[in-house]
C-alpha cells in the first residue's frame, strides 16, 4: 500500500491521463508506480528517493507511444510538466513525478552521457566553451552531474523552454552571460513549439 498522499497523488495522474487519452482518440496504456532507491534505473530517481520522497513513475505503452517521444520527447515531457502542475509540486519536487515510454528516458539517459563525454573533450581540446541544446530541468541536472565529474565548470543559461547548459574551460568565468564566439559556436537554441499547438494537434477532428 502505498502511503495515502501518494495514493491520492496517483489517481490524480491516472485520471488526468484517462481524459488525456480519452478526448484524444489515443491507443495508449499507462501504468502509474511509486519507486525508491532500490527500483528507480536513473541517478535522478535515485537521488529523490535518498531524499525522503519516491518516485511516482508513469509507463506507457501501446500503437501510440512513438508519439510521446518524436521530436526528442517533447509531448512526453510535457505531460510530466503538467502532471507535477496539477500535483502542485513546487520546483525542486518535481523529481518525483517521472514519466516514460518504450525505455525512452533510459535510451536519452546513456546518450546524455556520450554528449557530456565528447563535450569534456571538445572543451579540453579547443579551450572554448560549449553548449548544449535547450533542455528539460531533469535533464540539465543530470547534465550538470555528469559534466561536473570532469572538474570543468558549468553554468545554465537562457530563460524557461529555452534554457541550456554550457561547459566551460578551467578556470573560465562562469557568471558573465554565455557568448557564441563564431558562426560555429552559434547554436542559439530555439524555443520549443508553444503549447497551445501542443494541445491543438491532439484535439478530435469532426
Amino acid at each position: 500500500m502505498l502511503p495515502m498522499d501518494e495514493t491520492a497523488q496517483a489517481q490524480t495522474i491516472a485520471k488526468f491521463l484517462q481524459a488525456f487519452t480519452a478526448s484524444g482518440g489515443l491507443r495508449l496504456r499507462f501504468c502509474v508506480k511509486a519507486r525508491g532507491a532500490r527500483q528507480g534505473s536513473t541517478e535522478l530517481l535515485e537521488d529523490a528517493a535518498k531524499a525522503g520522497s519516491r518516485v511516482l513513475c508513469v509507463e506507457f505503452s501501446g500503437p501510440d507511444t512513438p508519439l510521446l517521444t518524436a521530436r526528442n520527447g517533447e509531448l512526453l515531457n510535457a505531460l510530466e510538466h503538467i502532471a507535477t502542475k496539477i500535483l502542485r509540486l513546487e520546483p525542486d519536487e518535481h523529481d518525483r513525478v517521472s514519466f516514460d515510454a518504450d525505455q525512452f528516458k533510459a535510451n536519452r539517459d546513456r546518450q546524455m552521457h556520450e554528449l557530456a563525454e565528447a563535450a569534456i573533450e571538445r572543451v579540453r581540446a579547443t579551450g572554448r566553451p560549449h553548449a548544449f541544446p535547450p533542455m528539460t530541468s531533469r535533464e540539465r541536472r543530470m547534465l550538470h552531474m555528469l559534466l561536473g565529474e570532469s572538474g570543468l565548470p558549468t553554468a545554465s543559461s537562457g530563460e524557461g523552454p529555452g534554457r541550456f547548459v554550457v561547459l566551460y574551460p578551467e578556470g573560465a568565468d562562469t557568471s558573465a552571460p554565455f557568448n557564441f564566439a563564431s558562426p560555429a559556436d552559434a547554436r542559439q537554441p530555439q524555443r520549443r513549439p508553444d503549447a497551445s499547438r501542443v494541445r491543438d494537434a491532439f484535439r478530435p477532428r469532426y
